[in-house]
């Protein structure tokens, strides 16, 4: 929980920052500080398997992922509004408002998910993480990370070019404000469709099906989003997009991060989780840094690219499913591999 608040309030300053920035370094600058200190996703991963028993981690995790999606149907809807009415700095400091009530928030209600004899325990512990001689032994995990990686850089794409995007293809020839408040409506979009995938779709999804073949869905689905945005016209296409690729980020990922967990021990499920996150930041980086020049060959490069990525990682998607059913993986027998 300490954890958590303070990387917590580093989110909330650097919204202030970014409310104050005047130059592209203090942009930077917000956005660094928020790195460092950007481990409440993590933190809150982490607590939720800490306190969740193995077979309903997926949708646990879900339940974190439905939270964004509440987010995005809130967030990017008021921050266009905010912005088209009363400026572009507004929505940065109602951001910071509300980060500052999630520290208080979590400080007032959020318990120790260990008890001191574990925390105790784990502090004895010789090992708390995974060597990398044991990540490359351990191949269902690398699958894992090689399809988050490839996953979350299509994602990185997304967040990098959106709004650029709907500017150059979906709102052309619309006014500022129409088109400001038009793709917060589209990222409200996602946001619904995510919200509906974790607390309808994909419980029902992991009562009929195994966790491994959800993940290959839910990148088929994806695909189709990014296809759908690669071709769209029209902001009811962009919409369309939006939906499937909401749905199919929202079935595979937070499914393949509980699959993550299985693949070692109790003890060192949350390294693992800090190795996950990782290969996802890393992505996010490079897919963030590559959006704008697959952007500038022209608008809807980085979302052929993306769905063209999306598909591939189907493969690998198949090569975990057929290993885990042949192999029929634990975590005891995992480490036993690694």
């Amino acid at each position: 929980v300490p954890v958590l608040i303070v990387s917590q309030i580093g989110t909330a300053i650097s919204f202030v920052m970014l409310a104050l920035a005047g130059s592209p370094i203090e942009l930077f600058a917000s956005r660094i500080l928020d790195g460092i200190t950007g481990g409440n996703i993590i933190a809150a991963q982490a607590y939720v398997t800490d306190i969740t028993p193995r077979d309903k981690r997926a949708q646990s995790l879900g339940l974190i992922f439905a939270a964004f999606g509440l987010g995005f149907i809130v967030g990017p809807a008021i921050g266009g509004l905010l912005s088209a009415v009363y400026g572009e700095s507004t929505p940065f400091w109602v951001a910071a408002i509300a980060a500052t009530l999630t520290i208080l928030l979590t400080w007032r209600t959020l318990n120790e998910a260990l008890t001191p004899e574990q925390r105790e325990a784990n502090r004895r512990m010789k090992k708390s993480g995974l060597a990398p001689r044991e990540i490359i032994r351990n191949q269902p995990l690398v699958i894992i990370l090689i399809i988050a990686f490839v996953g979350q850089f299509s994602l990185g794409l997304v967040q990098s070019t959106f709004a650029l995007y709907g500017e150059a293809v979906l709102f052309i020839g619309y006014s500022e404000r129409a088109t400001k408040i038009g793709i917060g409506l589209l990222l409200a979009t996602v946001g619904l469709a995510q919200l509906l995938t974790q607390v309808a779709l994909l419980p029902r999804a992991i009562k009929w099906l195994d966790e491994e073949i959800i993940v290959v869905l839910g990148l088929a689905v994806r695909s189709i989003g990014m296809f759908i945005w690669a071709i769209a016209l029209t902001p009811w296409l962009g919409a369309a997009g939006s939906m499937f690729f909401a749905t199919g980020f929202g079935l595979a990922m937070p499914t393949l991060q509980s699959l993550s967990t299985n693949t070692v021990p109790d003890e060192v499920r949350g390294g693992v989780l800090g190795i996950y996150q990782s290969a996802n930041s890393l992505s996010i980086i490079v897919g963030t840094s590559m959006g704008g020049v697959l952007f500038a060959i022209t608008p809807t490069t980085p979302y052929w690219i993306g769905g063209v990525l999306s598909v591939i990682t189907v493969l690998p998607a198949l090569v975990l499913a057929r290993y885990i059913r042949t192999h029929k993986i634990s975590a005891e027998a995992a480490l036993t591999k690694a």
